[in-house]
Parts: C-alpha cells; sequence; structure tokens
C-alpha cells in the first residue's frame, strides 16, 4: 500500500495575515502551539526568516528528543511561510537527508481574520514504504506518520485559534 505523503488542515484564526505570518516565520514562536516543537535557534534575533535561512528546531515526542536542520524555502508577509528539513540527529543534526517539508499559507478573510493552512509533505521518497510504514509506527506509538502529522497538525492549529480567540 502507498503511503500517504501530504498531510493538511485549515482554521480560521482571529488575527490579521501580516501579523500571523510574521509569528510563525519566527521559529522561536513555535513552541507556543505546536505538541513537538519546544525550541528553535536562528541565526540572528528572532524575527521573520528570509528565503535560505536556515535554523535549528528542538522538538519532542514522549521520551523521545531530537534536533532538526531546516532551511527556509518561502517567506512572502502575509501570504506564505515554508522550510525544508533536511537534517536530523538526538544531540545535533548530523543526518542528511530529505525528512519533511512544512508550509504555511495564510488567506485573508476579512475583518482582520486568517484562514491558516498548515502542510505537511513527507520528504522520505527514496525510502520504500515498507520501509516507512515499520519506521513510523515504531516512532509514532503505531501510526503511519501522515496519521500522526494530521492530528499535531490539528493540535497545532487549535492552539493558535485559541490563543488569538474565537474567530
Amino acid at each position: 500500500m502507498k503511503r500517504t505523503a501530504q498531510v493538511s488542515d485549515s482554521m480560521i484564526v482571529n488575527v490579521d495575515a501580516d501579523t500571523l505570518w510574521e509569528q510563525v516565520a519566527d521559529p522561536t514562536q513555535m513552541p507556543r502551539w505546536s505538541p513537538e516543537n519546544i525550541g528553535a535557534h536562528t541565526p540572528a534575533e528572532s524575527r521573520p526568516l528570509q528565503v535560505g535561512e536556515v535554523f535549528e528546531g528542538s522538538n519532542h515526542r514522549s521520551r523521545a528528543q531530537w534536533v532538526t536542520e531546516c532551511v527556509v524555502t518561502a517567506s512572502e508577509p502575509g501570504e506564505r511561510f515554508a522550510f525544508q528539513v533536511r537534517k536530523i540527529g538526538a544531540s545535533s543534526p548530523k543526518i542528511s537527508g530529505g525528512i519533511a517539508t512544512w508550509v504555511y499559507e495564510f488567506e485573508d478573510i476579512n475583518n482582520g481574520r486568517t484562514r491558516v493552512t498548515e502542510t505537511w509533505n513527507d520528504d522520505r521518497t527514496t525510502w520504500p514504504d515498507w520501509v516507512a510504514a515499520i519506521v513510523d509506527r515504531v516512532l509514532t506509538g503505531g501510526r503511519s506518520f501522515a496519521d500522526f502529522q494530521r492530528l499535531n497538525i490539528h493540535r497545532t492549529l487549535t492552539t493558535m485559534k485559541d490563543e488569538f480567540g474565537q474567530a
């Protein structure tokens, strides 16, 4: 069975698109919303990052902790922020390869409200599906990464929506 390589979800958040983009494009802010991210180190002071800038993200799941190296692939004020996870490791990002791409799209609705869409892309394209399925189930407690990330995305967007008030 072929694995799902992309999942996404959207919610309407009670804040304007420029303000929301500015915060999402500063990876040090992500722990406010994400169930797995616990911090980020950026190349300069906290601010919206631009295309080509690299940052490290610190993450945890249950007792496991890991660090990723990410490169910003899109940074369009009020519209889009994306990054590719290109290295991963337990205490520092040492293992290179296609891991994942995360995309955040912002659509101004009206009255300062924004539809934010978060998308996860599985970049492990060279992995056989059966190998990915085994690794996924071990690392997620029995689920595919697509199902696991679908839940994480929903949690992230719900927390974001709650922080800015009901739309």
